[in-house]
Protein backbone atom coordinates (compact mmCIF):
# COMPACT_ATOMS: atom_id res chain seq x y z
CA UNK A 1 0.00 0.00 0.00
CA UNK A 2 2.80 2.40 0.91
CA UNK A 3 0.62 4.92 2.77
CA UNK A 4 2.06 6.32 5.96
CA UNK A 5 0.93 4.69 9.21
CA UNK A 6 1.11 6.90 12.29
CA UNK A 7 1.34 4.89 15.54
CA UNK A 8 -0.72 6.55 18.28
CA UNK A 9 0.30 5.15 21.66
CA UNK A 10 -2.13 5.89 24.48
CA UNK A 11 -0.28 6.14 27.79
CA UNK A 12 -2.82 7.75 30.08
CA UNK A 13 -4.02 4.70 32.04
CA UNK A 14 -3.66 4.20 35.80
CA UNK A 15 -3.49 0.39 36.04
CA UNK A 16 -5.23 0.19 39.42
CA UNK A 17 -5.75 -3.59 39.19
CA UNK A 18 -1.98 -4.06 39.47
CA UNK A 19 -1.66 -2.25 42.79
CA UNK A 20 0.55 -2.16 44.86
CA UNK A 21 3.15 -2.20 42.08
CA UNK A 22 1.21 0.11 39.76
CA UNK A 23 0.41 3.50 41.30
CA UNK A 24 -0.87 6.85 40.13
CA UNK A 25 2.62 8.35 39.96
CA UNK A 26 4.07 5.34 38.10
CA UNK A 27 1.32 3.20 36.51
CA UNK A 28 1.75 -0.20 34.93
CA UNK A 29 2.79 0.96 31.44
CA UNK A 30 6.07 2.23 32.93
CA UNK A 31 6.83 -1.03 34.77
CA UNK A 32 8.86 -4.02 33.58
CA UNK A 33 6.31 -6.75 34.22
CA UNK A 34 6.83 -9.23 31.38
CA UNK A 35 10.53 -8.77 30.59
CA UNK A 36 13.45 -6.38 30.88
CA UNK A 37 11.60 -3.51 29.20
CA UNK A 38 8.50 -1.70 30.37
CA UNK A 39 5.15 -2.31 28.68
CA UNK A 40 5.42 1.14 27.06
CA UNK A 41 8.88 0.33 25.73
CA UNK A 42 7.65 -3.01 24.37
CA UNK A 43 4.80 -1.23 22.57
CA UNK A 44 7.13 1.38 21.04
CA UNK A 45 9.64 -1.29 19.99
CA UNK A 46 6.85 -3.36 18.42
CA UNK A 47 5.79 -0.66 15.96
CA UNK A 48 9.38 -0.07 14.86
CA UNK A 49 9.17 -3.37 12.99
CA UNK A 50 5.88 -2.66 11.18
CA UNK A 51 6.16 -1.67 7.52
CA UNK A 52 5.27 1.94 6.65
CA UNK A 53 5.10 3.00 10.32
CA UNK A 54 6.47 6.42 11.20
CA UNK A 55 7.70 7.68 14.55
CA UNK A 56 5.15 7.19 17.35
CA UNK A 57 2.88 9.90 18.71
CA UNK A 58 2.46 9.48 22.46
CA UNK A 59 -0.62 10.73 24.30
CA UNK A 60 0.06 10.81 28.03
CA UNK A 61 -0.89 12.55 31.23
CA UNK A 62 1.19 15.66 31.83
CA UNK A 63 2.51 14.29 35.13
CA UNK A 64 4.12 11.33 33.32
CA UNK A 65 5.80 13.36 30.58
CA UNK A 66 9.36 12.91 31.81
CA UNK A 67 8.98 9.17 32.35
CA UNK A 68 7.75 8.79 28.76
CA UNK A 69 10.69 10.80 27.45
CA UNK A 70 13.21 8.87 29.53
CA UNK A 71 11.89 5.46 28.53
CA UNK A 72 11.79 6.30 24.82
CA UNK A 73 15.29 7.75 25.13
CA UNK A 74 16.52 4.42 26.48
CA UNK A 75 15.28 2.84 23.22
CA UNK A 76 16.88 5.56 21.10
CA UNK A 77 13.42 6.56 19.81
CA UNK A 78 12.33 10.17 19.36
CA UNK A 79 8.54 10.51 19.16
CA UNK A 80 6.92 12.50 16.38
CA UNK A 81 5.02 14.30 19.14
CA UNK A 82 4.15 13.92 22.81
CA UNK A 83 0.67 15.26 23.49
CA UNK A 84 -0.03 16.03 27.14
CA UNK A 85 -3.50 15.63 28.58
CA UNK A 86 -4.17 17.90 31.57
CA UNK A 87 -6.82 15.45 32.82
CA UNK A 88 -7.91 11.96 31.84
CA UNK A 89 -10.85 11.80 29.44
CA UNK A 90 -10.67 8.18 28.19
CA UNK A 91 -9.67 7.14 24.68
CA UNK A 92 -12.13 8.85 22.31
CA UNK A 93 -10.93 12.43 23.06
CA UNK A 94 -7.28 11.31 23.16
CA UNK A 95 -7.54 9.75 19.70
CA UNK A 96 -9.44 12.81 18.43
CA UNK A 97 -6.52 15.06 19.43
CA UNK A 98 -4.02 12.71 17.79
CA UNK A 99 -6.12 12.49 14.61
CA UNK A 100 -6.34 16.28 14.34
CA UNK A 101 -2.58 16.55 14.85
CA UNK A 102 -1.84 13.95 12.14
CA UNK A 103 -4.32 15.53 9.74
CA UNK A 104 -2.31 18.76 9.83
CA UNK A 105 0.77 16.89 8.58
CA UNK A 106 -0.73 14.11 6.45
CA UNK A 107 -4.29 14.49 5.05
CA UNK A 108 -4.40 10.77 4.11
CA UNK A 109 -2.64 9.52 7.22
CA UNK A 110 -3.65 6.19 8.74
CA UNK A 111 -3.65 5.85 12.53
CA UNK A 112 -2.56 2.71 14.35
CA UNK A 113 -4.02 3.23 17.84
CA UNK A 114 -2.42 1.12 20.56
CA UNK A 115 -2.72 1.10 24.35
CA UNK A 116 0.72 1.33 25.92
CA UNK A 117 0.12 -1.44 28.46
CA UNK A 118 -0.68 -4.58 26.44
CA UNK A 119 1.48 -7.66 25.98
CA UNK A 120 1.71 -9.09 22.46
CA UNK A 121 3.71 -12.13 21.43
CA UNK A 122 6.81 -11.68 19.32
CA UNK A 123 6.86 -12.58 15.63
CA UNK A 124 5.55 -11.32 12.32
CA UNK A 125 1.85 -11.89 13.05
CA UNK A 126 1.31 -8.42 14.57
CA UNK A 127 2.75 -6.62 11.53
CA UNK A 128 0.72 -8.83 9.17
CA UNK A 129 -2.49 -7.99 11.06
CA UNK A 130 -1.67 -4.28 10.88
CA UNK A 131 -1.19 -4.52 7.11
CA UNK A 132 -4.57 -6.26 6.67
CA UNK A 133 -6.24 -3.63 8.84
CA UNK A 134 -4.50 -0.81 6.95
CA UNK A 135 -5.83 -2.01 3.60
CA UNK A 136 -9.37 -1.96 5.01
CA UNK A 137 -8.78 1.46 6.61
CA UNK A 138 -7.57 2.84 3.26
CA UNK A 139 -10.96 1.81 1.84
CA UNK A 140 -12.75 3.89 4.49
CA UNK A 141 -13.39 1.34 7.24
CA UNK A 142 -12.78 1.84 10.95
CA UNK A 143 -11.00 -1.34 11.96
CA UNK A 144 -10.43 -3.00 15.32
CA UNK A 145 -8.45 -6.11 16.18
CA UNK A 146 -10.30 -9.14 17.55
CA UNK A 147 -8.47 -11.84 19.48
CA UNK A 148 -9.48 -15.50 19.07
CA UNK A 149 -10.64 -16.57 22.58
CA UNK A 150 -8.64 -19.27 24.32
CA UNK A 151 -11.24 -19.72 27.07
CA UNK A 152 -14.72 -18.39 28.04
CA UNK A 153 -13.24 -15.34 29.75
CA UNK A 154 -15.62 -12.98 31.57
CA UNK A 155 -13.10 -10.11 31.92
CA UNK A 156 -13.14 -9.04 28.25
CA UNK A 157 -15.73 -7.50 25.96
CA UNK A 158 -16.59 -9.50 22.82
CA UNK A 159 -17.12 -8.71 19.13
CA UNK A 160 -19.42 -10.81 16.95
CA UNK A 161 -18.22 -11.09 13.37
CA UNK A 162 -20.57 -10.69 10.40
CA UNK A 163 -19.83 -11.31 6.72
CA UNK A 164 -16.33 -10.79 5.26
CA UNK A 165 -15.52 -7.50 3.57
CA UNK A 166 -15.38 -7.74 -0.20
CA UNK A 167 -11.82 -7.87 -1.47
CA UNK A 168 -10.29 -7.97 2.04
CA UNK A 169 -8.41 -10.86 3.58
CA UNK A 170 -9.61 -12.00 7.02
CA UNK A 171 -11.49 -8.76 7.63
CA UNK A 172 -15.18 -8.95 8.62
CA UNK A 173 -17.97 -6.52 9.23
CA UNK A 174 -19.07 -6.23 12.86
CA UNK A 175 -22.47 -7.57 13.84
CA UNK A 176 -22.34 -6.36 17.44
CA UNK A 177 -20.19 -5.48 20.43
CA UNK A 178 -21.02 -7.28 23.66
CA UNK A 179 -20.20 -6.12 27.20
CA UNK A 180 -18.23 -8.36 29.54
CA UNK A 181 -20.55 -11.40 29.81
CA UNK A 182 -21.43 -13.75 32.64
CA UNK A 183 -19.98 -17.27 32.62
CA UNK A 184 -22.85 -18.86 30.67
CA UNK A 185 -22.80 -16.26 27.89
CA UNK A 186 -19.01 -16.33 27.71
CA UNK A 187 -19.13 -20.10 27.25
CA UNK A 188 -21.74 -19.78 24.48
CA UNK A 189 -19.65 -17.11 22.71
CA UNK A 190 -16.54 -19.26 23.01
CA UNK A 191 -18.24 -22.35 21.61
CA UNK A 192 -19.95 -20.52 18.71
CA UNK A 193 -16.68 -19.57 16.99
CA UNK A 194 -18.22 -16.26 15.85
CA UNK A 195 -16.98 -14.12 18.72
CA UNK A 196 -13.61 -12.50 19.34
CA UNK A 197 -12.22 -10.68 22.33
CA UNK A 198 -12.26 -6.91 21.94
CA UNK A 199 -8.61 -5.81 22.10
CA UNK A 200 -9.08 -2.01 22.18
CA UNK A 201 -6.61 -1.52 19.28
CA UNK A 202 -7.68 0.30 16.09
CA UNK A 203 -6.65 1.27 12.56
CA UNK A 204 -8.40 4.00 10.55
CA UNK A 205 -7.69 7.09 8.53
CA UNK A 206 -7.41 10.20 10.68
CA UNK A 207 -10.05 12.03 8.64
CA UNK A 208 -12.50 9.09 8.75
CA UNK A 209 -12.32 8.93 12.55
CA UNK A 210 -12.83 12.69 12.75
CA UNK A 211 -15.80 12.48 10.36
CA UNK A 212 -17.50 9.76 12.39
CA UNK A 213 -16.76 11.38 15.76
CA UNK A 214 -18.06 14.72 14.44
CA UNK A 215 -21.27 12.99 13.36
CA UNK A 216 -21.73 10.95 16.54
CA UNK A 217 -20.11 13.11 19.25
CA UNK A 218 -19.84 16.67 17.89
CA UNK A 219 -19.24 18.20 21.34
CA UNK A 220 -16.06 16.12 21.73
CA UNK A 221 -14.74 17.29 18.37
CA UNK A 222 -15.47 20.91 19.22
CA UNK A 223 -13.60 20.64 22.52
CA UNK A 224 -10.73 18.67 20.96
CA UNK A 225 -10.21 21.26 18.22
CA UNK A 226 -10.14 24.03 20.81
CA UNK A 227 -7.73 22.08 23.04
CA UNK A 228 -5.27 21.52 20.18
CA UNK A 229 -5.55 25.02 18.72
CA UNK A 230 -4.88 26.48 22.17
CA UNK A 231 -2.00 24.09 22.91
CA UNK A 232 1.45 25.42 23.77
CA UNK A 233 4.87 23.86 23.22
CA UNK A 234 6.83 23.13 26.39
CA UNK A 235 10.31 21.70 25.80
CA UNK A 236 9.56 18.60 23.64
CA UNK A 237 5.91 18.45 24.69
CA UNK A 238 2.63 19.81 23.37
CA UNK A 239 0.42 20.87 26.28
CA UNK A 240 -3.27 20.80 25.40
CA UNK A 241 -5.34 23.77 26.54
CA UNK A 242 -6.81 22.67 29.84
CA UNK A 243 -10.24 24.31 29.94
CA UNK A 244 -11.12 23.12 26.44
CA UNK A 245 -9.95 19.55 27.02
CA UNK A 246 -11.86 19.36 30.29
CA UNK A 247 -15.05 19.97 28.30
CA UNK A 248 -14.59 16.62 26.52
CA UNK A 249 -16.92 13.86 27.64
CA UNK A 250 -14.99 10.95 29.17
CA UNK A 251 -15.80 8.09 26.80
CA UNK A 252 -13.99 5.30 24.97
CA UNK A 253 -13.53 4.90 21.22
CA UNK A 254 -15.75 1.80 21.41
CA UNK A 255 -18.71 3.56 23.01
CA UNK A 256 -18.32 6.84 21.13
CA UNK A 257 -17.76 5.49 17.61
CA UNK A 258 -17.19 1.78 17.00
CA UNK A 259 -20.49 0.54 18.47
CA UNK A 260 -22.48 3.09 16.43
CA UNK A 261 -20.74 3.38 13.07
CA UNK A 262 -21.79 1.38 10.02
CA UNK A 263 -18.19 1.45 8.77
CA UNK A 264 -16.76 -0.77 11.52
CA UNK A 265 -14.73 -3.87 10.71
CA UNK A 266 -12.70 -6.42 12.66
CA UNK A 267 -9.46 -8.21 11.81
CA UNK A 268 -8.92 -11.52 13.55
CA UNK A 269 -5.44 -11.35 15.06
CA UNK A 270 -3.22 -14.42 15.09
CA UNK A 271 -0.83 -13.34 17.81
CA UNK A 272 -0.75 -13.99 21.58
CA UNK A 273 -2.32 -11.02 23.37
CA UNK A 274 -3.11 -9.88 26.89
CA UNK A 275 -4.26 -6.53 28.22
CA UNK A 276 -2.26 -7.29 31.40
CA UNK A 277 -5.38 -6.25 33.24
CA UNK A 278 -4.79 -8.03 36.55
CA UNK A 279 -2.31 -10.04 38.59
CA UNK A 280 -4.11 -13.17 37.36
CA UNK A 281 -3.32 -12.12 33.78
CA UNK A 282 0.34 -11.79 34.74
CA UNK A 283 0.20 -15.28 36.23
CA UNK A 284 -1.15 -16.51 32.87
CA UNK A 285 1.74 -14.81 31.04
CA UNK A 286 4.51 -15.78 33.44
CA UNK A 287 7.01 -18.63 33.29
CA UNK A 288 5.88 -21.20 35.86
CA UNK A 289 7.82 -23.65 38.00
CA UNK A 290 6.87 -27.33 38.33
CA UNK A 291 4.13 -26.43 40.86
CA UNK A 292 2.64 -23.70 38.68
CA UNK A 293 4.10 -20.77 40.62
CA UNK A 294 5.32 -17.56 38.97
CA UNK A 295 8.00 -15.93 41.11
CA UNK A 296 9.89 -12.64 40.95
CA UNK A 297 12.56 -11.41 43.34
CA UNK A 298 13.76 -13.00 46.57
CA UNK A 299 11.13 -15.75 46.89
CA UNK A 300 11.27 -19.18 48.57
CA UNK A 301 8.44 -21.68 48.12
CA UNK A 302 7.63 -24.84 50.04
CA UNK A 303 4.47 -26.73 49.17
CA UNK A 304 3.04 -23.70 47.32
CA UNK A 305 1.17 -24.23 44.05
CA UNK A 306 -0.50 -22.03 41.43
CA UNK A 307 0.70 -18.81 43.07
CA UNK A 308 1.93 -15.45 41.78
CA UNK A 309 4.70 -14.28 44.12
CA UNK A 310 6.42 -10.91 43.64
CA UNK A 311 8.99 -9.57 46.09
CA UNK A 312 10.46 -6.10 45.74
CA UNK A 313 12.58 -5.61 48.85
CA UNK A 314 12.34 -8.51 51.30
CA UNK A 315 12.52 -12.29 51.42
CA UNK A 316 9.06 -13.70 50.65
CA UNK A 317 8.34 -17.26 51.84
CA UNK A 318 5.22 -19.04 50.58
CA UNK A 319 4.47 -22.18 52.65
CA UNK A 320 1.65 -24.55 51.74
CA UNK A 321 -0.54 -21.97 50.01
CA UNK A 322 -2.38 -22.51 46.72
CA UNK A 323 -3.71 -20.16 44.03
CA UNK A 324 -2.85 -16.96 45.88
CA UNK A 325 -1.30 -13.65 44.86
CA UNK A 326 1.35 -12.17 47.13
CA UNK A 327 2.90 -8.88 46.00
CA UNK A 328 5.37 -7.18 48.32
CA UNK A 329 6.65 -3.62 47.94
CA UNK A 330 8.48 -1.34 50.35
CA UNK A 331 5.31 0.11 51.87
CA UNK A 332 2.46 -2.29 51.04
CA UNK A 333 1.66 -5.99 50.87
CA UNK A 334 -1.13 -7.58 48.83
CA UNK A 335 -2.35 -11.10 49.67
CA UNK A 336 -5.32 -12.26 47.63
CA UNK A 337 -7.11 -15.25 46.16
CA UNK A 338 -5.97 -15.41 42.54
CA UNK A 339 -9.58 -15.81 41.39
CA UNK A 340 -10.44 -12.41 42.95
CA UNK A 341 -7.64 -10.47 41.25
CA UNK A 342 -10.09 -8.11 39.52
CA UNK A 343 -11.21 -6.80 42.93
CA UNK A 344 -7.88 -5.09 43.53
CA UNK A 345 -9.35 -2.07 41.71
CA UNK A 346 -12.00 -1.84 44.43
CA UNK A 347 -9.28 -1.93 47.10
CA UNK A 348 -7.63 1.08 45.44
CA UNK A 349 -10.97 2.91 45.37
CA UNK A 350 -11.31 2.22 49.10
CA UNK A 351 -7.82 3.63 49.73
CA UNK A 352 -8.82 6.78 47.83
CA UNK A 353 -11.98 7.21 49.90
CA UNK A 354 -9.99 6.77 53.10
CA UNK A 355 -7.50 9.39 51.88
CA UNK A 356 -4.55 7.01 52.13
CA UNK A 357 -1.42 7.69 50.05
CA UNK A 358 -0.34 4.14 49.15
CA UNK A 359 -2.25 4.20 45.84
CA UNK A 360 -0.57 7.46 44.78
CA UNK A 361 3.17 6.94 45.12
CA UNK A 362 5.77 4.38 46.11
CA UNK A 363 8.31 4.92 48.85
CA UNK A 364 10.60 5.71 45.90
CA UNK A 365 9.31 8.73 43.98
CA UNK A 366 10.70 9.42 40.51
CA UNK A 367 11.48 12.91 39.25
CA UNK A 368 12.97 14.09 35.94
CA UNK A 369 16.31 14.61 37.69
CA UNK A 370 16.36 11.20 39.42
CA UNK A 371 14.44 10.01 42.48
CA UNK A 372 14.06 10.22 46.24
CA UNK A 373 12.87 7.60 48.70
CA UNK A 374 11.75 7.85 52.30
CA UNK A 375 13.96 6.13 54.88
CA UNK A 376 12.55 7.31 58.21
CA UNK A 377 10.20 9.93 59.61
CA UNK A 378 9.00 11.13 63.00
CA UNK A 379 7.86 14.24 64.83
CA UNK A 380 9.53 17.27 63.16
CA UNK A 381 12.00 15.22 61.09
CA UNK A 382 12.19 13.17 57.89
CA UNK A 383 15.08 11.28 56.26
CA UNK A 384 15.36 10.65 52.52
CA UNK A 385 17.81 9.03 50.15
CA UNK A 386 18.26 11.10 46.97
CA UNK A 387 19.73 10.12 43.60
CA UNK A 388 20.52 12.81 41.01
CA UNK A 389 21.38 11.65 37.48
CA UNK A 390 24.60 12.89 35.85
CA UNK A 391 24.23 16.40 34.47
CA UNK A 392 20.83 16.96 36.08
CA UNK A 393 19.70 19.48 38.67
CA UNK A 394 16.82 20.16 41.04
CA UNK A 395 15.02 23.49 40.77
CA UNK A 396 16.23 26.67 42.45
CA UNK A 397 13.86 26.60 45.40
CA UNK A 398 13.07 27.67 48.94
CA UNK A 399 11.10 26.21 51.85
CA UNK A 400 9.03 28.19 54.34
CA UNK A 401 8.78 25.51 57.02
CA UNK A 402 11.86 23.27 56.96
CA UNK A 403 15.65 23.23 57.00
CA UNK A 404 17.71 20.52 55.28
CA UNK A 405 21.00 18.74 55.97
CA UNK A 406 22.68 17.00 53.00
CA UNK A 407 25.34 14.28 53.36
CA UNK A 408 26.97 13.05 50.13
CA UNK A 409 27.27 9.25 50.01
CA UNK A 410 28.89 8.99 46.58
CA UNK A 411 29.53 11.31 43.66
CA UNK A 412 29.99 15.07 43.70
CA UNK A 413 27.32 17.67 44.45
CA UNK A 414 27.23 21.28 43.34
CA UNK A 415 25.21 23.20 45.92
CA UNK A 416 23.92 26.75 45.58
CA UNK A 417 22.87 28.57 48.79
CA UNK A 418 21.70 32.10 48.01
CA UNK A 419 24.86 33.65 46.43
CA UNK A 420 27.24 30.92 47.67
CA UNK A 421 28.27 27.94 45.47
CA UNK A 422 29.84 24.85 47.07
CA UNK A 423 31.31 21.61 45.68
CA UNK A 424 30.95 18.74 48.17
CA UNK A 425 32.11 15.15 47.75
CA UNK A 426 31.77 11.79 49.46
CA UNK A 427 31.47 11.98 53.27
CA UNK A 428 31.09 15.77 53.18
CA UNK A 429 27.91 17.62 54.17
CA UNK A 430 26.18 20.99 54.08
CA UNK A 431 23.23 22.71 55.73
CA UNK A 432 20.34 24.60 54.08
CA UNK A 433 18.66 26.92 56.62
CA UNK A 434 14.92 27.59 56.46
CA UNK A 435 14.07 30.35 53.94
CA UNK A 436 17.36 30.14 51.97
CA UNK A 437 17.19 29.85 48.16
CA UNK A 438 19.08 26.71 47.12
CA UNK A 439 19.75 24.25 44.35
CA UNK A 440 21.32 20.77 44.16
CA UNK A 441 23.14 19.71 40.97
CA UNK A 442 25.17 16.74 39.78
CA UNK A 443 28.04 18.07 37.63
CA UNK A 444 29.69 14.65 37.37
CA UNK A 445 29.44 11.65 35.04
CA UNK A 446 28.16 9.16 37.65
CA UNK A 447 24.97 9.26 39.73
CA UNK A 448 25.03 11.39 42.87
CA UNK A 449 23.68 9.76 46.03
CA UNK A 450 23.07 11.68 49.23
CA UNK A 451 21.12 11.50 52.46
CA UNK A 452 18.78 14.40 53.24
CA UNK A 453 17.61 15.07 56.78
CA UNK A 454 14.68 17.51 56.95
CA UNK A 455 13.68 19.24 60.17
CA UNK A 456 10.84 21.63 60.88
CA UNK A 457 7.21 22.06 61.77
CA UNK A 458 5.84 21.01 58.34
CA UNK A 459 7.57 18.55 55.99
CA UNK A 460 5.07 18.15 53.14
CA UNK A 461 6.22 18.05 49.50
CA UNK A 462 4.06 21.08 48.75
CA UNK A 463 6.36 23.34 50.81
CA UNK A 464 8.37 24.26 47.71
CA UNK A 465 8.63 27.66 46.06
CA UNK A 466 10.40 27.29 42.70
CA UNK A 467 12.28 30.27 41.29
CA UNK A 468 13.78 28.55 38.23
CA UNK A 469 13.41 25.03 36.90
CA UNK A 470 14.92 23.53 33.74
CA UNK A 471 11.95 21.13 33.51
CA UNK A 472 9.43 23.99 33.58
CA UNK A 473 7.39 22.54 36.44
CA UNK A 474 4.91 24.90 38.01
CA UNK A 475 5.71 26.38 41.41
CA UNK A 476 4.11 24.51 44.30
CA UNK A 477 3.14 26.54 47.34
Amino acid sequence: MGERIHPIILSGGSGTRLWPLSRQSRPKQFLSLTGDRSLLQETVARVQNVRDCGAPIIVSNHSHRFMVGEQLGELGVRPAAQLLEPVGRNTAPAVAIAALYVLEQDPDGILLVLPSDHSIGAGAAFGEAVQRASHAAAAGHLVTFGIRPTEPHTGYGYIERAEPLTGQIEVHRIRQFVEKPDVEKARAYFESGRFLWNSGMFVFRARRYIEELQRLQPEIMQAARAALSGAVRDLDFIRLERAAFERCVSISVDYAVMEKTSAGAVVEAHFPWSDVGSWAALWDLGEKDAAGNVVHGDVHTRGAAGCYLWSEERLLVALGVKDVLIVETGDALLVADRRRAQEVKEVVEDLQQRKRAEHLTHARVYRPWGYYEAIDAGQRFQVKRIMVKPGEALSMQMHHHRAEHWVVVSGTAKVTRDDEVLMISENQSTYIPLGVKHRLENPGKVPLYLIEVQSGGYLGEDDIVRFEDRYKRESET
